[in-house]
């Protein structure tokens, strides 16, 4: 950051490319374009995917608003598959039963750090033809059949909001294969300026989505660092498998498996049915431990209702988890000792919530 302070380019500068070559060889992608947000890179994938008023794009329904809100800024209409009970994420064989005549994308989601069915949605678009987006917003780390997710030539989405793994406070990534591509990220991201052209030449209808280069410059900091964070992260979920084993009526994180390696984002558990989760939080609050609701059916907030008539039960296992999921405190730096009152706490509001 002082290198940056005082070499006067605070925008625009080498720190930003040397941020998005350093993240690029981290998760195994030949090209990476920084900008404002995790949102903004899916929107300037869903503008190069073309899709327009008339189209409609799948995604899933337990994830962040912005999965879906990324192509709705292009007027395509959401489409949403639902997940699979234990991943949480989405179900190839519901992406391809709402697979129309006007699908245009797939927007695939690694939710909580756990990696989708990469290589069969992938396969589905492919087969009909689709634009395919990886929403790795909150997997950075991330290993798919011994590869780090990025590295499988899918065009992909980081995000450095302070709660995932690093953080540049405000910011984004967008990884790809593909150099033509890369090339028209940096473009639009920049007011859509000509490559090699003016200070006010424009070949595009383009964005500020720019990253700063003092932004940039922490994403590197944070990066040298990287394997470190994870390792914290992992250590925290560990320990947390173990305090809260055994507790009836909390189901833990579906577990890695020989293709699927977490990258630990958030650390969300399940209460079973007929356990109120409200009193639960209630009971949590009054001994001074933050949870969150995590997360709400995306197609059953109130704008996607107002706007496109969904209600309940289009999406029956994501409304199941919405329902029931809650998240714990989780993070780099969370003490042992702060983990064992959290899990006592969480047996005794349990207990009491049946």
């Amino acid at each position: 950051m002082l290198e940056v302070l005082r070499s006067g380019r605070l925008s625009l500068g080498p720190a930003i490319d040397r941020f998005e070559e350093q993240f690029a060889a981290a998760v195994g992608a030949p090209f990476a374009a920084a900008v404002s947000s995790g949102t903004a890179g899916l929107h300037l994938l869903c503008v190069l995917a073309g899709l327009r008023p008339g189209d409609e794009a799948i995604t899933s329904s337990f994830s962040f608003a912005a999965s879906a809100n990324c192509f709705l800024y292009e007027g395509a209409t959401p489409v949403f598959a639902d997940i699979d009970p234990n991943t949480l994420n989405m179900d190839p064989a519901a992406v391809e039963a709402a697979i129309t005549p006007r699908t245009k994308a797939i927007v695939a989601v690694d939710i909580f750090g756990y990696p989708c069915e990469l290589d069969e949605l992938r396969a589905l678009a492919d087969r009909h033809g689709l634009a395919f987006i990886d929403d790795s917003c909150e997997a950075l780390g991330a290993r798919y059949k011994g590869r780090n997710l990025g590295a499988h030539g899918q065009d992909a989405v980081w995000a450095f909001y302070p709660n995932k793994q690093i953080t540049t406070g405000e910011g984004g990534m967008v990884t790809t294969h593909d150099e033509r591509t890369w090339k028209l990220l940096k473009s639009l991201r920049n007011q859509g300026r000509a490559d090699g052209g003016g200070w006010l030449d424009h070949a595009y209808l383009g964005y500020n989505y720019r990253i700063d280069d003092i932004r940039a410059a922490i994403g590197s900091g944070q990066l040298e660092k990287l394997d470190r964070i994870l390792e914290l992260r992992d250590e925290v979920a560990r320990r947390y498998h173990g305090l809260l084993a055994g507790i009836d009526g909390v189901e833990l994180p579906w577990r890695d498996d020989a293709d699927h390696v977490r990258s630990w984002f958030v650390y969300v558990v399940k209460l079973a049915p007929g356990i109120d989760r409200e009193q639960v939080i209630a009971d949590l609050g009054a001994r001074g431990i933050a949870t969150s609701r995590y997360l709400p059916s995306i197609h059953l907030q109130s704008y996607m209702r107002e706007r496109y008539g969904f209600t309940e039960g289009l999406c029956p296992i994501s409304e199941d988890a919405s329902r029931r999921t809650l998240a714990l405190p989780f993070f780099t730096a969370l003490g042992a000792d702060d983990q064992v009152y959290v899990a006592d706490a969480v047996r005794a509001a349990v207990a009491a919530a049946q």
